[in-house]
């Protein structure tokens, strides 16, 4: 068994303001801990891996093709296999929560080098 608790996970600034932290990863699915920041934006993008989450605290508005959905502590979520999807926080604290992919992931594409 490995353990990772998410104050020693080492998170990385992925977009301005946006930082992910990975977790733990197993052959078919990866756990990312993950935090934007107020006023910041995750890059609208699609990938082929399903993505699942868990919103800790703050909002977030989840934003796809079809619609916006404001998330809240306590609520989860999924995209599917190559739906687009991003998101803003546009409330005044840091936004928190936990997604998982599968198949796993590294880095996403839209990372900021």
């Amino acid at each position: 068994m490995r353990r990772i608790n998410d104050e020693r996970a080492d998170d990385v600034e992925v977009a301005d303001g946006v930082y992910l932290a990975d977790l733990t990863a197993g052959e078919r699915a990866s756990m990312k801990h993950w935090r934007v920041e107020p006023g910041a934006t995750l890059p609208v993008h699609r990938h082929d891996n399903e993505q699942i989450g868990y919103m800790i605290r703050g909002t977030l508005t989840a934003i796809t093709e079809d619609e916006e959905v404001t998330l809240r502590p306590g609520d989860s979520y999924v995209f599917a296999s190559g739906e687009l999807h991003g998101a803003e926080n546009r409330g005044d604290e840091p936004a928190v929560g936990i997604g998982v992919l599968s198949p796993p992931r590294s880095d996403p594409d839209w990372k900021q080098s």
